[in-house]
């Protein structure tokens, strides 16, 4: 019975060794969790009978160090979660490893070429993503939309305060070339139908104690006969209607109607300035790069400056986690006992955010496995020592018969 009991213990012992060395070669491994040899008695009715491993635990709740790796398409969860990826037979599998990149065909991808889960954007009929629509169908993320249309100003914010130390200029009547017709002017970038960009100046004419026109010149064209009053209380605060439509028609394209918003416009003692100098619209772009944000957003940025939000990332969460199932390539796959896929915005029903630019390190502390090594060694030594001295007895017993 000795032999057996202390050969269970050299099994068990081996069983942990497996599990420690197992940790140990991962531990520059990204989004690995360390794992612990559970022991438990054997008995033989009310005999005890041995001892063997009865389980493994990983270590789900402890999160690795940051890595930082500088990449846009790289996040590290902090907290609880798992990113889903979708392999090339359809499974899914969960992982903490988020290095992620754009593929040949738009989907973003991880370093295995499995396509990451999410919510796409709403998009138009002219696939642009529709503001406000919320999240999407769920299912393989895909930055689909490599192109952004122009899109013609009709808006323009501009303020600031025109000096109330302004003279009426004594060069009658205004001349766009003659700088001494005005008191100041201020040149906005805005849009045509087709994307190009075109100039629009505005000169400030000062015509009285509390009244200044504004004449405006459509990329270096002359003025209109007459400028748009604008009129100040004795508070320096705008009085006059604060908006005003300026249109034109441009050569071969739509014509453009901008709507030019002086809100806040002021006329205090002091220098001229600009606090305000904005037009909506854009010239069309192509996709330059791609980057996650801590919500788990999808944003793409064009050659145009602009940016659009092209999906959102899910993060999935067990009722047990500790029941995943561990797979190849640091991933894990759901079991019965783990229950099924719960999917979330990162941020959102107990998942963590996402650090951008950082990757998540292996959990494993060296240390503490060096120590776990030693104390499996001096168990195994034990058993066998066991087993030793019952041959030894063994072999006397027979001498002596």
């Amino acid at each position: 019975m000795s032999f057996e009991i202390a050969r269970s213990g050299i099994n068990a012992v081996n069983g942990s060794l497996e599990t420690i060395s197992h940790n140990i070669a991962n531990t520059g491994t990204y989004g690995y969790k360390s794992s612990r040899a559970n022991f438990s008695a054997m008995y033989a009715g009310t005999q005890a009978n041995g001892a063997e491993v009865s389980s493994v635990t990983q270590s789900m709740a402890m999160s690795g160090g940051a890595l930082n790796t500088g990449g846009g398409m790289d996040a590290m969860i902090q907290g609880s979660g798992f990113f889903a990826v979708r392999d090339a037979s359809g499974q899914t599998l969960f992982t903490r490893v988020g290095l992620f990149n754009v593929d040949k065909d738009g989907y973003v991808v991880d370093t295995l070429g499995r396509k990451l889960q999410g919510n796409n954007a709403v998009l138009d009929a002219n696939g642009q993503p529709v503001a406000g629509a919320g999240l999407g169908a769920f299912g393989d993320l895909r930055v689909g939309n490599t192109q952004v249309g122009a899109v013609a100003s009709d808006k323009l914010s501009l303020n600031g305060n025109l000096s109330a130390d302004w003279s009426v200029p004594a060069t009658t009547p205004f001349s766009m070339t003659d700088a001494t017709s005005y008191n100041s002017s201020v040149t906005s970038v805005v849009y045509d139908s087709q994307g190009a960009k075109h100039a629009l100046s505005q000169y400030y004419v000062k015509t009285g104690s509390n009244s200044v026109n504004v004449y405006y010149s459509f990329d270096g064209a002359a003025p209109a006969a007459a400028g748009f009053p604008l009129t100040f209380g004795p508070d320096g605060v705008l009085t006059s209607a604060p908006t005003n439509t300026f249109n034109v028609t441009p050569a071969g394209v739509n014509p453009i109607a901008l709507t030019i918003d002086y809100k806040g416009t002021t006329q205090y003692a002091g220098d001229t300035t600009t606090l305000t100098n904005a037009a909506n619209g854009n010239a069309a772009g192509t996709l330059t790069g791609t980057s996650l944000t801590q919500d788990g957003s999808v944003i793409a940025t064009y050659s145009n400056g602009k940016q659009q939000t092209l999906g959102t990332v899910a993060l999935a969460n067990f009722a047990n986690p500790y029941a995943l199932q561990a797979v190849n390539d640091t991933s894990w796959k759901a079991t019965p006992d783990s229950g099924t896929a719960l999917y979330a915005r990162p941020g959102t029903s107990m998942t963590g955010t996402l650090a951008v630019g950082a990757v998540e390190q292996s959990n494993v502390d060296v240390t503490s496995q060096l120590v776990d090594l030693m104390s499996a060694q001096r168990n195994y030594q034990a058993n066998t020592k066991v087993i030793s001295t019952e041959s030894q007895m063994m072999q006397a017993l027979m001498q002596a018969i």
